[in-house]
């Protein structure tokens, strides 16, 4: 009787050890279930998958990983990011019921509900995803930009310079912290005037697809008039449409025969003389031709909708092309009709057009419109002794920044580099396209051509940021005085981005006034900075409504005269909010600052650490 006494205790003593152990190896075969489901859920999260989907993947994993334990005696809670843009935390709670063996049976015996013995334990996991930032700078390469800074005597380029450097270099710094993501923080750079220049592939590459090499773009053709060069005027080298590319046609083109004839053909075949030796009376003794000049990577605005957006170019779709600049030779001394009777009655000889660049033929004096258009002289030789054109004149002028450098790993001393160097190498010159360099910025981020370095925009945990400083407002030259009359050139403009403004056959309104509130017939700087500002609006809407964080930078700008205030508000519009710091001037605490610093020379290095810590708060809170 003593032994079955003391065998009572005993006995439950053991059975309650084995349900303690049983509840202990339960409990830990859940956590580690729920932290494999964390892991594995946060990848699907990173590669895109959908809410929905994610949420089933979590709970399949969970369950498939509990061991000993059955999943009927789980709950499982999923709370996702709240976006894809940031990293942003996943968190998974689980809820383990547990069902003891031997303690229903002793709860039986004192008259309770085996229920009442359940054992209930919550745990929660926490992933932080990772934070990886692409950053563009897109930075004012204009000539203003040559102006010594507010207080300081150093140019706005240099002290520009001097900030973006430093802004890598922090990033950089902080970027070799995360060891979690491969190419955590990433920096292109987009310097930008009248127009952005993407590069030029190296000789051995072919040009990439996004570029229009057959000249169908609606705008490749823009400015030229191939009805001059005709088989009855020429039947060995001559031009023909077939629906809506041009061709060489005739046996003069040589290995191009039959090829289509576009922007990049021009530039392959405009030759040009160069004397090597002179005779002593003067005269050219020898001689070579060799190509005028090569296209330097700058390329013109898509018409619209696609001058404003990050739409893929496809063949399918012509105007989402891009088409290389091709300034055209400007008329210079020509006859003019001075008492508009019709008839040319008077060669000037001390007015033209600025970018004169090509032979002044005999054969091709006439009124400057169709001189200009006439396509047979760019397959004239230029005489080594033909007027020298000024500088920077030519089929490259407005593009005067250097090119494009796409998404670099700024962890890596290369990528750095790159980067580093580019921003020291910029030269200020040209006017001011603040739309076409923000445009190009949201491309160098993107995952999809042209530039195709960026995260896919699918993928949480990645944010994609382009800054955009200026000095001034948007500008685009208008003409020479009466350009717009019927015996010029009816330009409108200097050629950049946007061509010319003038109007163009068939058109309601020229390309750069599309979209916008601004009278469509009135050619002035006025209207071409306001219809810019415009076009720059739409294109930050359209950029933040794909996640795209923007930030500006108005430089040396002040709200006292009219033009600058306006470029500072539209500046401000342009910006995103900041996820981390409130507008000071609201007393309730509730709005959002935006990311809009209005910097001086002497400030703007602080305004650049500023946005390093905002850059900062992105990558480690997302």
């Amino acid at each position: 009787m003593m032994t079955v006494i003391t065998l009572v205790p005993l006995m439950g003593a053991l059975a309650l050890a084995i349900d303690y152990t049983e509840l202990i190896r339960q409990r830990q075969d859940t956590l580690n279930a729920l932290d494999a489901a964390g892991i594995a859920t946060a990848q699907q999260i990173v590669s895109g998958a959908t809410d929905d989907a994610v949420k089933a993947y979590a709970k399949d994993f969970f369950e498939a990983n509990l061991g000993h334990v059955q999943a009927a005696n789980t709950a499982l809670t999923v709370t996702l990011p709240n976006n894809n843009a940031g990293g942003g935390t996943l968190k998974l709670q689980a809820t383990l019921t547990f069902k003891p063996y031997f303690l229903p049976v002793a709860a039986w015996m004192l008259g309770k509900s085996s229920s009442d013995t359940d054992v209930h334990m919550t745990a929660t996991s926490e992933v932080r995803l990772k934070n990886t930032l692409e950053v563009a700078l897109v930075l004012d390469n204009s000539g203003s930009m040559s102006i010594n800074g507010s207080g300081t005597g150093q140019e706005r380029i240099e002290l520009l310079k001097d900030a973006a450097t430093e802004l890598v270099n922090t990033l950089a710094n902080q970027a070799q912290q995360m060891k979690q993501a491969t190419k955590p923080v990433q920096f292109a750079l987009v310097p930008f005037s009248a127009s952005v220049n993407v590069g030029v592939p190296p000789p051995s590459a072919p040009m990439p697809t996004w570029m229009d090499t057959t000249g169908i773009s609606p705008i490749h053709h823009e400015n030229f008039d191939w009805s001059t060069m005709t088989s009855a005027a020429n039947p060995n080298k001559y031009i023909e449409k077939v629906g809506s590319m041009y061709y060489q046609r005739g046996t003069g083109w040589g290995a191009d025969q039959d090829k289509p004839m576009t922007r990049f053909s021009l530039y392959r075949d405009m030759m040009a003389q160069t004397c090597t030796k002179m005779n002593s009376n003067g005269t050219c003794q020898t001689s070579v031709v060799a190509p005028y000049e090569a296209w330097k990577g700058c390329v013109e605005a898509r018409p619209y909708p696609y001058n404003d957006d990050d739409t893929t170019p496809t063949t399918g779709t012509p105007a989402t092309l891009f088409v290389p600049m091709f300034a055209p030779d400007e008329a210079g001394n020509f006859w003019r009709d001075t008492n508009g009777d019709g008839n040319n009655d008077v060669n000037s000889t001390s007015w033209g057009y600025p970018n004169n660049w090509w032979v002044d033929s005999s054969d091709l004096l006439t009124k400057a419109a169709p001189r200009q258009k006439d396509m047979r002289k760019y397959f004239m030789v230029k005489p080594w002794n033909a007027r020298v054109a000024a500088a920077d004149d030519g089929p490259n002028a407005a593009c005067t920044t250097g090119p494009i450098t796409p998404l670099q790993d700024i962890t890596t001393t290369a990528g750095k580099k790159a980067i580093t160097d580019a921003i020291q190498a910029m030269v200020p010159t040209g006017n001011t396209n603040v739309p076409e360099g923000l445009a190009w910025g949201w491309r160098t981020v993107s995952s999809k051509e042209p530039f195709t370095g960026g995260r896919p925009e699918t993928e949480r945990g990645n944010d994609k940021v382009v800054i955009v400083l200026t000095d001034g407002a948007n500008t685009y030259s208008i003409g020479p005085t009466n350009d717009m009359t019927a015996n010029y050139a009816n330009n409108g403009s200097t050629y950049a981005a946007y061509g010319y403004t003038g109007p163009k056959v068939g058109e309601t309104a020229t390309r750069m006034f599309v979209n916008t509130s601004v009278a469509k017939t009135t050619y002035t700087a006025a209207n071409y900075t306001a219809a810019l500002d415009q076009q720059m609006q739409t294109l930050c809407s359209n950029a933040k409504a794909g996640n795209i964080l923007v930030m500006t930078v108005s430089l040396d700008l002040v709200d006292t005269k009219p033009a600058e205030k306006s470029a500072m508000d539209a500046l401000k519009k342009c910006s995103s909010d900041s996820r981390f710091r409130k507008d000071k001037t609201d007393p309730t605490g509730k709005t959002p600052a935006k990311l809009y610093w209005n910097a001086t020379g002497a400030t703007l290095s602080q305004s650049f650490k500023e946005i390093a810590d905002e850059l900062s708060n992105l990558r480690i809170v997302g």
